[in-house]
């Protein structure tokens, strides 16, 4: 497994949300429901569904770069083995698993698979560096 497919998975699925998110707030202003300097940045606004993409969004925002830093290190170390891009799509699945549990539910059950597809992510990131470091010691 090639580790920059899941890169660019990754980089698609943000685009995705972003979508998403533009999305809702364009009909809303073509719709003449709200000012398009309505959305004002760390106040709530819009439905509860439209809040939780707007922070699984944020969340990739903030976690992606992490992902591409480790993978294309290891692109660049030559890091090519199959634990290295098997790493990758898990951290990828475990990205797409936290954002549907995000997205889907507030509940308590929700936040506690999404923590729990947040913690492989971050686990296989360590893997992966374990992984460039050794290649490159």
């Amino acid at each position: 497994m090639d580790p920059l497919l899941p890169l660019l998975g990754a980089v698609l699925w943000t685009l995705g949300l972003v979508f998403v998110v533009a999305g809702h707030r364009t009909v809303l202003v073509l719709a003449g429901k709200q000012a398009s300097n309505a959305f004002k940045s760390g106040e709530p606004h819009g439905p509860d569904w439209y809040r939780r993409v707007n922070r699984a969004h944020m969340n990739c925002v903030e976690n992606v770069p992490l992902f591409a830093a480790v993978v294309l290190a290891g692109h660049v170390a030559e890091t090519i083995a199959d634990p290295f891009g098997t790493l990758a799509m898990v951290w990828f699945l475990a990205r797409i698993g936290q954002t549907l549990a995000h997205v889907s539910s507030g509940s308590a059950m929700a936040v506690n698979v999404r923590f729990t597809f947040f913690v492989i992510q971050h686990v296989c990131l360590i893997g992966m560096c374990l992984l460039v470091l050794d290649g490159l010691l």
